[in-house]
């Protein structure tokens, strides 16, 4: 129940609510307990009094009760219910919000389509339990307690025979719980698979449509709702089953019941309101008794789901600030490097001691054969991965040692798969600098040779881009996010491919944007294709996790080595299917 407990302390800024919530719930448990006694009243008045007044005053009695019974739960009704939604909202923003602490590597490891499932299928699971568990231990147990103790003074034998029902529901309970427990999860993760089906064939609905993947995809998503429909049809067994038998069970106790009070009845020793009422507690006291038990299949089933939740929530990020970080000044821009080393995985080395000293200003180009480490690289300098060893300075200041957010703020990053949001133009340019002004935007948008096609659009800078930009071209994603990062004025510049895929219309306006952006600031450049790096202060070429050549263009072409190679073959457009390092002989 650690789980339970945890979630229940969401409750605690809501504690008004759930006081008053209660008391509505305790009074409405009081008034089932009187009515009884009442009907009894009632009853015996026809039978053995014959008391017109008297029958029509006890008829208004117990018509006010209802009344106030009525009143009393919609109180509790309405309080618990809105508790419940706002503590269940409250719980999606923390995951959500946990979800931005994590390290890269987190998303790397799991599949989207999974993340999605915990945040709403498994919180959909715990809905229906965090106000209910209280809410039916408290009024179930005065019903329960209270029920007892009258029976117990009105008739002990009777009183014993309900209570020969108590460890019957609790063995049932115990048993099915425990398979329903490990059903839900179960059929928790095969929703995740399928949720993530779903959100990988929206996300590459094209690539679905251009490799005639439809029949595929449609049997792939068959088979993962299928299975989960096989588990779930385990629980409606167990569930079908459940219910039915202590419906029955509860049946017969109310019918032997019934049985021996008739008699008391005719022999004499029971008033026929006594019998009535007793039959009414033992319905109040069986009540318990199932609810109990279903809660307790229900209790199985949100622990289940809480576990999968919880898991993401005791997820410690990988990348965090050091205890004591101090914020970061603003930075001039000079990096160094110095026997960085990094591995996915430890079998499996992908940077080996790179050391390198960039002067603030410097452009510096990262190529080489693919897997040779520069997007790593980038990534490091970034800080969404912390280097096995070795060190990252900037101006001075080991970057593990300074506030995360801090560094981040200096950093731009203009990556190879420009990702916009669904918004407008304005909205996604906006998203480097909260209160920029429409002047400041335009301005960006102008820097980045944005501006001419945004004024062609329908709706300017208030246009819908769609689903991660979608509505535009690549070439215009691109230039929007060059203006993002423009508009942000970083001091260190991180460009992963920003030109490659382009045509060379596109190319060339981006390659204008982007010297604009890099004027004065420390800028590191992926690119494949090797025009754009002409002007680089200085080229660094990566194969294999180390750097085996380094200088400017045209002395990287007198040596004759792996750039030449590759920049010749990019020129000619050739695509190697050798590794390169094997044809690099001078």
């Amino acid at each position: 129940m650690k789980n339970f407990k945890r979630l229940f302390k969401l409750l605690i800024p809501y504690k008004t609510q759930i006081i008053y919530g209660s008391l509505f719930l305790v009074l409405v448990s009081a008034i089932n307990l009187m009515i009884p006694l009442f009907v009894k009243e009632l009853v015996d008045v026809v039978e053995v009094q014959k008391d017109l007044d008297l029958l029509n005053r006890m008829a208004w009695t117990i018509a006010l009760l209802f009344f106030l019974q009525m009143l009393f739960s919609t109180a509790h009704n309405y309080l618990y219910d809105i508790t419940e939604k706002r503590v269940i909202t409250d719980l999606r923003k923390i995951i959500f919000n946990h979800l931005h602490t994590l390290s890269t590597s987190f998303f790397v490891k799991r599949r989207t389509g999974e993340i999605m499932s915990r945040m709403t299928n498994d919180v959909t699971t715990i809905e229906g339990v965090i106000t209910d568990l209280p809410a039916t231990l408290l009024q179930q147990s005065i019903r329960l307690i209270g029920g007892i103790v009258i029976i117990i003074v009105m008739n002990w034998k009777l009183t014993f025979m309900i209570l020969v029902l108590a460890p019957i529901m609790v063995l049932f309970a115990k048993t099915f719980g425990r398979k329903l427990k490990s059903l839900s999860r179960e059929i928790q993760d095969k929703l995740a698979t399928s949720t993530t089906i779903i959100e990988e064939n929206i996300s590459g609905i094209q690539l679905v449509k251009s490799f005639v993947r439809q029949k595929q995809e449609g049997e792939r998503f068959d088979n993962a709702v299928e299975d989960s429909f096989q588990s779930a049809k385990k629980r409606v067994r167990i569930s079908a089953f459940f219910g039915p038998i202590i419906g029955f069970i509860a049946f017969i106790t109310a019918l032997i019941l019934m049985w021996y009070g008739g008699r008391e009845v005719i022999a004499g020793t029971l008033s026929p309101g006594e019998m009535i009422a007793f039959i009414l507690y033992a319905i109040i006291i069986a009540g318990p008794m199932g609810s109990f038990a279903r809660l307790y299949t229900r209790i199985q089933e949100g622990l289940g789901a809480s576990e999968r939740i919880f898991e993401i929530l005791d997820t410690e990020p990988e990348v965090k600030d050091a205890p004591g970080a101090v914020a970061l000044p603003e930075i001039v821009g000079k990096v160094e490097i110095k026997n960085l080393r990094f591995h996915y995985r430890e079998d499996q080395p992908v940077l080996k001691g790179l050391n390198i000293t960039v002067e603030p200003g410097e452009m510096v180009a990262l190529i080489g054969p693919s897997g040779g480490g520069k997007t790593t690289l980038a990534h490091l300098l970034h800080r969404f991965y912390d280097p096995v060893s070795g060190e990252i300075f900037v101006d001075g200041h080991n970057i593990r040692d300074v506030q995360m957010t801090s560094y981040w703020r200096q950093i731009g990053l203009v990556p190879q798969e420009t990702l916009l949001f669904g918004g407008t133009i304005e909205e996604n340019i906006r998203f480097a600098k909260e209160d920029a002004t429409l002047d400041e935007i335009k301005e960006a948008a102008r820097s980045a040779n944005a501006d001419p096609f945004i004024n062609e659009c329908p709706e300017g800078y208030q246009t819908v881009v769609g689903e991660k930009g979608i509505r535009l071209s690549a070439g215009q994603r691109q230039r929007i996010a060059i203006a993002r990062a423009i508009l942000k004025n970083p001091h260190l510049l991180i460009l992963d491919e920003a030109t490659s895929s382009l045509d060379n219309e596109s190319e060339k306006l981006i390659q204008e944007a982007l010297e604009r952006l890099m004027k004065g600031k420390t800028s590191f450049v992926i690119a494949h294709r090797l025009s754009t790096i002409h002007n680089a202060d200085k080229i660094l070429v990566l194969d294999r996790g180390r750097i085996v050549e380094t200088g400017t263009h045209q002395e990287l072409m007198d040596h004759k080595g792996l750039y030449q190679y590759l920049y010749n073959l990019k020129a000619l457009q050739i695509d190697p299917e050798l590794d390169p390092m094997e044809e690099t002989s001078p």
